[in-house]
């Protein structure tokens, strides 16, 4: 059975609106993603659904219960040290991209993997480019500014970055709710392959053709969670047999590249004997889920 990604145990988090005037967004919700997995969260307005995603993106802390992130308690963690465990540890999609404007496409999805010190230069600028053409972005637009590039096209830039630095799993928040309705199926159909290929995905949305591809729907109603039995997979976005052997061979060159920079930072005392041996289990694993 696949580990936790992340783990909500018994969370709620109430707001203080003014004088005696409480508003409880979560109420003792307890909620298991594994590793792996491919979850959307749906629910009206005010159910709970942003308020959940900005717990499990640790942007906020819940008012009781325990938030689990990669077997890691986030809930103990000082502001300082949330900030580097973000950083590394989730990857982030929202629905207006977020993107740096001073920066080009390319320089936009070298930047995180910069930030964490675990790569070098040449080895940031070598993976962006394999994990921009893993989305499908246009090679002729890698120098061009956020401002250049259509909605889809951002779209594509910000799951890539949210890829850079291997993240537990990725958060979106309404990845298609500023896309049009072409653009919108080519991020679904995105976020299908990377899932089939082993990343887990939480996706708050209201596009309901997005959830219906996700094998797990949840729920959120009045700060309460409800789970529907999980989905199957049947049910399949078309791509031909040709654009999947390609996905593939960009993927396995990206795992082939992580096991270099793990193996470079091992080599140079960079991190310790479990860490590598850790990231090379996880690299192992990728590699079989991609080959099958």
């Amino acid at each position: 059975m696949s580990s936790p990604a992340l783990e909500c145990i018994d969370v709620s988090k109430t707001y203080v609106m003014g004088r005696d005037i409480e508003v409880k967004a979560l109420k003792n919700v307890s909620l298991t993603i594994l590793r792996g997995d491919f979850v959307s969260i749906v629910g009206p307005s005010g159910s709970g659904k942003s308020t959940l995603l900005h717990i499990a993106g640790t942007l906020d802390k819940p008012t009781s219960g325990r938030v689990m992130v990669d077997s890691v308690d986030v809930t103990r963690l000082s502001e300082n040290e949330l900030s580097v465990f973000r950083k590394n540890k989730i990857g982030f999609v929202f629905q207006f991209f977020n993107l740096l404007r001073n920066l080009s496409a390319l320089e936009n999805v070298m930047l995180p993997m910069l930030l964490s010190k675990r790569y070098t230069v040449k080895e940031a600028r070598l993976k962006a480019l394999h994990l921009l053409k893993l989305v499908g972005f246009p090679e002729d637009r890698l120098r061009n500014p956020p401002s250049k590039l259509s909605g889809g096209e951002q779209q594509r830039v910000a799951i890539a970055r949210a890829l850079a630095n291997n993240p537990a799993y990725i958060l979106a928040d309404e990845p298609t709710g500023n896309l049009d309705v072409s653009s919108s199926a080519e991020i679904i159909a995105i976020f299908k392959l990377l899932n089939s290929f082993g990343n887990t995905i939480i996706i708050v949305t209201h596009n309901v053709e997005l959830a219906k591809i996700t094998n797990r729907i949840l729920f959120m109603n009045d700060g309460r969670i409800f789970e529907e039995a999980p989905r199957s997979f049947l049910e399949r976005i078309p791509m031909d047999e040709e654009s999947i052997k390609l996905k593939k061979k960009i993927q396995l060159d990206l795992l082939n590249l992580e096991r270099e920079n793990v193996e470079r930072l091992f080599k140079n005392r960079a991190i310790s004997g479990e860490t590598y041996e850790k990231a090379l289990k996880s690299i192992d694993e990728k590699e079989l889920r991609v080959k099958l």
